[in-house]
Protein backbone atom coordinates (compact mmCIF):
# COMPACT_ATOMS: atom_id res chain seq x y z
CA UNK A 1 0.00 0.00 0.00
CA UNK A 2 1.23 3.28 -1.17
CA UNK A 3 1.58 6.36 1.05
CA UNK A 4 -1.02 7.82 -0.80
CA UNK A 5 -3.57 5.13 -0.19
CA UNK A 6 -2.74 4.98 3.21
CA UNK A 7 -3.61 8.97 3.77
CA UNK A 8 -7.04 8.35 1.58
CA UNK A 9 -8.35 6.34 4.60
CA UNK A 10 -7.89 9.33 6.50
CA UNK A 11 -9.75 11.34 3.93
CA UNK A 12 -12.86 8.94 3.46
CA UNK A 13 -12.93 8.33 7.65
CA UNK A 14 -13.84 11.08 9.20
CA UNK A 15 -14.02 9.61 12.53
CA UNK A 16 -10.26 7.77 11.67
CA UNK A 17 -9.43 11.24 10.72
CA UNK A 18 -10.40 13.20 13.83
CA UNK A 19 -8.93 10.42 15.97
CA UNK A 20 -5.86 10.90 14.36
CA UNK A 21 -5.59 14.25 14.73
CA UNK A 22 -6.43 13.95 18.73
CA UNK A 23 -3.02 11.58 18.57
CA UNK A 24 -0.99 14.11 17.41
CA UNK A 25 -2.33 16.65 19.61
CA UNK A 26 -1.89 14.56 22.17
CA UNK A 27 1.97 13.11 21.42
CA UNK A 28 3.04 17.02 20.32
CA UNK A 29 1.38 18.36 24.32
CA UNK A 30 3.73 16.16 26.12
CA UNK A 31 6.19 16.87 23.89
CA UNK A 32 6.18 20.22 24.72
CA UNK A 33 4.58 19.71 28.63
CA UNK A 34 6.14 17.32 30.14
CA UNK A 35 9.97 18.80 30.37
CA UNK A 36 8.69 21.60 32.40
CA UNK A 37 8.15 19.12 35.28
CA UNK A 38 11.47 18.67 35.14
CA UNK A 39 12.64 22.21 35.21
CA UNK A 40 12.90 24.16 38.53
CA UNK A 41 12.82 27.01 36.39
CA UNK A 42 11.72 27.91 32.72
CA UNK A 43 13.61 31.49 33.25
CA UNK A 44 17.51 31.99 33.13
CA UNK A 45 18.84 33.15 36.41
CA UNK A 46 20.63 36.68 35.13
CA UNK A 47 23.22 37.97 37.36
CA UNK A 48 21.95 42.10 39.07
CA UNK A 49 18.29 41.05 39.11
CA UNK A 50 16.62 41.90 42.10
CA UNK A 51 12.88 42.94 43.49
CA UNK A 52 11.95 46.12 43.13
CA UNK A 53 13.23 49.11 45.94
CA UNK A 54 9.72 50.23 47.68
CA UNK A 55 10.06 53.59 45.73
CA UNK A 56 10.82 51.56 42.73
CA UNK A 57 7.83 50.00 43.53
CA UNK A 58 5.59 52.64 44.05
CA UNK A 59 6.49 54.10 40.68
CA UNK A 60 5.59 51.02 39.59
CA UNK A 61 2.18 51.08 40.38
CA UNK A 62 1.87 54.67 39.57
CA UNK A 63 3.06 53.72 35.66
CA UNK A 64 0.48 50.96 36.06
CA UNK A 65 -2.43 53.12 37.55
CA UNK A 66 -1.51 55.94 34.87
CA UNK A 67 -2.08 53.32 32.39
CA UNK A 68 1.04 54.13 31.00
CA UNK A 69 1.60 51.06 29.07
CA UNK A 70 -1.24 51.47 26.94
CA UNK A 71 1.24 53.63 24.55
CA UNK A 72 4.59 52.34 25.85
CA UNK A 73 6.09 48.98 25.79
CA UNK A 74 8.73 47.26 27.59
CA UNK A 75 10.10 44.78 25.26
CA UNK A 76 12.89 45.44 22.61
CA UNK A 77 12.46 42.33 20.03
CA UNK A 78 15.61 40.40 19.02
CA UNK A 79 15.40 42.58 15.61
CA UNK A 80 18.17 44.83 14.29
CA UNK A 81 16.09 47.94 14.11
CA UNK A 82 14.89 47.96 17.14
CA UNK A 83 18.13 46.67 18.64
CA UNK A 84 19.86 49.40 17.13
CA UNK A 85 17.20 52.07 18.22
CA UNK A 86 16.52 50.99 22.25
CA UNK A 87 19.57 48.57 22.91
CA UNK A 88 20.11 44.62 23.99
CA UNK A 89 17.39 43.24 23.36
CA UNK A 90 15.04 42.11 26.17
CA UNK A 91 15.51 39.03 28.69
CA UNK A 92 12.82 36.83 30.27
CA UNK A 93 14.69 37.49 34.05
CA UNK A 94 13.77 41.19 33.39
CA UNK A 95 10.38 40.52 33.81
CA UNK A 96 10.93 38.09 36.89
CA UNK A 97 9.42 40.02 39.57
CA UNK A 98 6.66 41.81 37.38
CA UNK A 99 3.08 41.12 38.34
CA UNK A 100 1.88 41.99 35.59
CA UNK A 101 5.02 42.13 33.08
CA UNK A 102 4.87 45.07 31.25
CA UNK A 103 5.69 43.48 27.45
CA UNK A 104 3.83 44.44 24.45
CA UNK A 105 4.21 45.98 20.84
CA UNK A 106 2.10 49.22 21.40
CA UNK A 107 4.23 52.22 20.96
CA UNK A 108 2.06 55.23 20.68
CA UNK A 109 5.63 56.62 22.48
CA UNK A 110 8.78 54.77 22.60
CA UNK A 111 9.16 51.40 24.18
CA UNK A 112 10.83 51.83 27.84
CA UNK A 113 12.78 49.18 28.15
CA UNK A 114 16.04 50.49 28.99
CA UNK A 115 15.14 54.30 29.13
CA UNK A 116 16.99 54.21 32.99
CA UNK A 117 19.63 56.71 32.73
CA UNK A 118 19.40 57.72 29.19
CA UNK A 119 17.88 61.07 30.36
CA UNK A 120 17.89 63.38 33.44
CA UNK A 121 15.25 63.27 35.97
CA UNK A 122 14.67 67.13 35.61
CA UNK A 123 14.23 65.79 32.29
CA UNK A 124 11.83 63.35 33.09
CA UNK A 125 9.84 65.76 35.35
CA UNK A 126 9.40 68.24 32.82
CA UNK A 127 8.50 65.74 30.15
CA UNK A 128 5.59 64.31 32.69
CA UNK A 129 4.61 67.59 33.59
CA UNK A 130 4.25 68.85 30.26
CA UNK A 131 5.27 66.87 27.29
CA UNK A 132 4.83 69.38 24.76
CA UNK A 133 7.39 71.22 26.48
CA UNK A 134 9.80 68.39 25.77
CA UNK A 135 8.30 67.03 22.56
CA UNK A 136 5.90 69.81 20.90
CA UNK A 137 4.21 66.95 18.66
CA UNK A 138 3.51 64.78 21.58
CA UNK A 139 0.01 63.49 22.27
CA UNK A 140 0.90 62.14 25.69
CA UNK A 141 -1.36 64.19 28.54
CA UNK A 142 0.49 65.90 31.51
CA UNK A 143 1.26 64.28 35.10
CA UNK A 144 1.97 67.03 37.01
CA UNK A 145 0.14 66.33 39.76
CA UNK A 146 2.15 64.08 40.81
CA UNK A 147 4.30 65.94 41.82
CA UNK A 148 1.91 67.07 44.71
CA UNK A 149 0.80 63.25 45.79
CA UNK A 150 2.67 62.75 48.46
CA UNK A 151 3.26 58.81 49.31
CA UNK A 152 1.40 56.73 52.17
CA UNK A 153 4.72 54.80 53.20
CA UNK A 154 2.38 52.48 55.25
CA UNK A 155 1.14 50.84 52.73
CA UNK A 156 3.77 49.77 51.21
CA UNK A 157 4.71 46.80 53.06
CA UNK A 158 1.38 44.71 52.69
CA UNK A 159 2.18 45.77 48.72
CA UNK A 160 5.44 43.70 49.40
CA UNK A 161 3.76 41.07 51.73
CA UNK A 162 1.29 40.35 48.37
CA UNK A 163 3.92 40.16 46.04
CA UNK A 164 5.89 37.65 47.75
CA UNK A 165 2.94 35.49 48.22
CA UNK A 166 2.98 35.40 44.11
CA UNK A 167 6.56 34.72 44.20
CA UNK A 168 8.64 38.02 44.67
CA UNK A 169 11.63 37.12 47.04
CA UNK A 170 11.56 39.95 49.90
CA UNK A 171 12.42 39.02 53.26
CA UNK A 172 11.18 39.96 56.62
CA UNK A 173 13.90 42.57 56.71
CA UNK A 174 13.03 44.07 53.84
CA UNK A 175 9.45 44.19 54.24
CA UNK A 176 9.92 45.26 57.55
CA UNK A 177 12.47 48.40 56.31
CA UNK A 178 9.89 49.41 53.63
CA UNK A 179 8.79 52.59 54.89
CA UNK A 180 12.49 53.90 56.18
CA UNK A 181 13.98 52.81 52.77
CA UNK A 182 11.17 54.37 50.71
CA UNK A 183 12.08 57.40 52.31
CA UNK A 184 16.12 56.81 52.16
CA UNK A 185 15.76 56.66 48.26
CA UNK A 186 14.46 59.28 47.64
CA UNK A 187 15.84 61.99 50.63
CA UNK A 188 19.52 60.56 50.78
CA UNK A 189 20.53 64.03 52.47
CA UNK A 190 18.76 63.35 55.54
CA UNK A 191 18.83 59.49 55.52
CA UNK A 192 21.20 57.10 56.00
CA UNK A 193 21.79 54.91 52.40
CA UNK A 194 23.55 52.06 53.05
CA UNK A 195 21.16 49.89 54.95
CA UNK A 196 19.00 50.11 51.65
CA UNK A 197 21.95 49.61 49.37
CA UNK A 198 22.67 46.47 51.02
CA UNK A 199 19.46 44.74 50.67
CA UNK A 200 18.74 46.71 47.11
CA UNK A 201 22.44 46.40 44.95
CA UNK A 202 22.95 48.90 42.06
CA UNK A 203 19.70 51.04 44.15
CA UNK A 204 20.05 54.71 43.03
CA UNK A 205 19.47 57.32 46.19
CA UNK A 206 18.38 61.13 45.22
CA UNK A 207 15.76 63.65 45.19
CA UNK A 208 14.35 62.71 41.93
CA UNK A 209 11.56 65.49 41.99
CA UNK A 210 13.44 68.26 42.74
CA UNK A 211 11.41 68.90 46.03
CA UNK A 212 13.55 67.61 48.77
CA UNK A 213 10.60 68.04 51.67
CA UNK A 214 8.15 65.68 50.39
CA UNK A 215 8.71 62.20 48.67
CA UNK A 216 5.63 62.24 45.97
CA UNK A 217 4.75 60.20 43.37
CA UNK A 218 6.68 62.09 40.89
CA UNK A 219 10.28 61.06 43.34
CA UNK A 220 8.52 57.32 42.50
CA UNK A 221 7.83 57.10 38.76
CA UNK A 222 10.99 58.76 37.97
CA UNK A 223 12.89 56.50 40.70
CA UNK A 224 11.14 53.36 38.67
CA UNK A 225 11.94 54.75 35.30
CA UNK A 226 15.39 55.28 35.77
CA UNK A 227 16.33 51.94 36.71
CA UNK A 228 14.38 50.61 33.96
CA UNK A 229 17.26 48.25 32.06
CA UNK A 230 19.92 49.31 34.28
CA UNK A 231 20.37 45.98 36.79
CA UNK A 232 21.97 43.52 34.00
CA UNK A 233 24.90 44.14 32.49
CA UNK A 234 25.10 43.23 28.80
CA UNK A 235 27.94 42.85 28.26
CA UNK A 236 27.73 39.01 29.28
CA UNK A 237 25.31 38.33 27.18
CA UNK A 238 25.42 38.11 23.13
CA UNK A 239 26.65 41.75 21.38
CA UNK A 240 24.14 43.55 19.46
CA UNK A 241 26.33 42.33 15.58
CA UNK A 242 25.11 38.66 16.35
CA UNK A 243 21.78 39.52 15.38
CA UNK A 244 20.91 38.32 11.55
Amino acid sequence: MSLLSRHAVFERNSILLAVGILVVILIGGVVEIAPLFYLRSTIEKVEGMRPYTPLELVGRDVYVREGCYTCHSQMVRPLRDEVERYGHYSLAAESMYDHPFQWGSKRTGPDLARVGGKYSDEWHVTHLANPRSIVPQSIMPGYGFLAHNEIDAKKIANNMRTLRAVGVPYTDEQIKSAALDLKAQATPDSSDVADLQKRYPRAVARNFDGDAGHVTEMDALVAYLQMLGTLVDFKLYSDKADLR
